[in-house]
């Protein structure tokens, strides 16, 4: 196991203040990590000293509004606003043009703009468990995949009812999530991490926030909540790798194997046999070494 040590502290990039996790030579190239939901920074406590080993500065930020990051002015959790926050973040950390991307779920649907949006800060581009938007049709065509996604519907709800479910004894929704996303993995660790992050009722409505991210309920092409189907945006141009967990319980690894296809030339897709959701924790071995073998 990695002897490298993480390191905390807080970093100003559009317009907000981000609190990160790092590890590795401060002149490395960059990787950047960012993590989805229902989870926070700490996901790639594994990935991260790998990285710094490697000779990357590896950095993971807590994304925009779950603390200790703050919650934005403005209330922006759309996708151009998270995939603004990464090529803030390539600047505000001195990336150059060797760095990478690495994205998991909500990290990776910010990951794809971020890197088609800004092609030149980003080398190559590491995505797990959300495929590319192009999919969206395969996705939201299907029946049972609909099933899988109740809770993106029950999120976008604007009453407020997500914020009252999901906060209801003590976060229990998110045990229930993880369980069924990742069957069989103990989540305990991950789950006490991300509900510190979303303990205080204003980061709570910001992470559902991202789900919400059209007020009015409409789709369009400059905004993209979640995986729902409407959206049109380029896709990156980056080389690509992407991985899913075969036992995946939030997207069906049967509808995701058609990603390969939709990235760009050269890219590859990589199934983790025995992992859920949360691929990079139940195999963090496995996961790991793929990813490291892209991007070096």
């Amino acid at each position: 196991m990695s002897a490298a040590q993480l390191r905390t502290r807080v970093v100003y990039a559009n317009d907000l203040e981000f609190a990160i996790l790092e590890a590795g030579p401060a002149r490395g190239p960059l990787a950047l990590c960012l993590h989805g939901f229902p989870d926070s920074a700490h996901t790639w406590r594994y990935l991260l000293p790998d990285l710094a080993d490697a000779g990357f500065h590896c950095v993971a930020p807590f994304m925009r509004g779950y603390a200790p990051t703050g919650i934005p002015a403005d209330g922006a959790y759309g996708i151009s606003a998270l995939a603004a926050d990464a090529n803030a973040l390539h600047e505000t950390l001195d990336g150059d043009e060797n760095a990478v991307l690495i994205g998991h779920d909500w990290g990776a649907e910010a990951a794809y703009p971020a890197a088609a949006d800004a092609p030149g800060r980003w080398r190559r581009l590491v995505t797990l468990a959300v495929p590319p938007a192009a999919l969206d049709p395969v996705l939201f065509g299907d029946y049972e995949q609909l099933k899988r996604f109740f809770y993106l519907f029950m999120l976008r709800d604007p009453s407020g009812f997500a914020d009252a479910v999901v906060a209801a004894d003590q976060m229990a929704f998110l045990d229930r999530l993880w369980r069924e996303w990742s069957p069989g993995y103990d989540a305990t660790q991950e789950l006490a991490n991300v509900k510190e992050c979303l303990r205080q009722p204003a980061h709570l409505a910001a992470a559902i926030g991202y789900y919400r991210a059209t007020p009015d309920g409409s789709w369009d092409s400059s905004e993209k909540t979640g995986s729902i189907p409407g959206s049109i945006r380029p896709e990156a141009p980056q080389p690509t790798l992407y991985l899913h967990g075969a036992e995946d319980g939030c997207i069906s690894v049967d509808l995701a194997r058609r990603t390969e296809s939709l990235l760009a030339a050269g890219s590859q897709m990589i199934v983790i046999d025995g992992a859920g959701h949360f691929l990079h924790l139940e195999k963090p071995g496995e996961t790991g070494e793929h990813i490291l073998g892209w991007i070096t």
